[in-house]
């Protein structure tokens, strides 16, 4: 039980993962620095939160997403919050969904915030971009990359309809979706997209051989952690940095580090690699 409360919580993972895609036609990949969950405060301490963002930092991303979730009930000491989201913008873009726990029906209902306005300008004030079924294009290593950020699953805000549009000026541009839940991908399926970013499972926070993640609060726990392929799609969700309660077993906080690159290139990497065997 010690363990599962003064060690296991508070031990980062950084989680590397490569993605290849006939859409990303650079030669140099884009590293996605995918973070989630930080939970302030609470069982999860502000020095927490910015060891893990320095720990995400040093992985020297192009690009920063962050899926929500940033406080559990309520906003406390944001004058100690702010200058610490505000290192990540100073660093590479970000952008920016919300998550269930950051204001809304769902929140309003359950000890936390009716509205996500609190959450919003704590964001805002850090110089963070927040998508709320909004989307954005970016140039990024010379190419058009299109980000779009849904609003809360349980919270009941997503419309995809109203950003995900058929529009013939982005094919083969690469889309990446920000959505706290990935439960959210029940929405999505006659939508275009490349990669989808998601928390809110905490990767269930307790896992258990043979019974698996038991207690990750969503639909379809084949998608409670990891890079998943889905509908020829990806779908990334990471186990948070922060949590509930206070305990994790075999499931370590995550920094998630992806990097994107044309399959070109990753064919040539795995040429160059020293063959194991015949």
């Amino acid at each position: 039980m010690l363990y599962m409360r003064l060690v296991e919580p508070h031990w980062f993972k950084i989680k590397r993962q490569e993605l290849a895609s006939e859409k990303w036609r650079c030669k140099k990949a884009l590293k996605i620095l995918h973070l989630s969950d930080f939970h302030a405060m609470g069982p999860m301490p502000y020095s927490d939160i910015e060891k893990a963002i320095w720990r995400g930092l040093m992985e020297k991303p192009d690009i920063i997403m962050l899926t929500g979730d940033f406080i559990t009930w309520k906003l406390i000491d944001p004058e100690k919050y702010a200058p610490l989201l505000s290192l990540l913008p100073a660093a590479a873009p970000t952008f920016a969904c919300l998550g269930n726990h950051d204001g809304g029906a769902w929140a309003g209902s359950s000890h936390g915030y009716p509205t996500h306005e609190k959450v919003e300008t704590l964001l805002k004030s850090s110089g963070i971009c927040t998508l709320v079924n909004e989307s954005v294009d970016l140039n990024l290593h010379g190419q058009k990359v299109r980000i779009i950020g849904l609003g809360d699953f349980w919270n009941r805000e997503s419309q995809p309809e109203k950003v995900l549009k058929k529009d013939a000026s982005l094919e083969g541009v690469f889309q990446i979706v920000l959505a706290h839940n990935p439960d959210s991908k029940e929405l999505l399926e006659d939508f275009k997209w490349d990669l989808m970013l998601c928390g809110h499972s905490h990767g269930g926070q307790l896992y258990v051989p043979l019974l698996g993640r038991p207690f990750a609060p969503i639909k379809d726990h084949a998608f409670a952690s990891g890079l998943i392929k889905w509908e020829g799609r990806w779908i990334n969700v990471t186990n948070g940095v922060g949590n509930l309660h206070g305990l994790r077993l075999n499931c370590r906080p995550q920094i998630n580090v992806i990097e994107l690159s044309s399959k070109e290139a990753t064919q040539s990497k795995s040429e160059r690699m020293p063959k194991i065997g015949n």
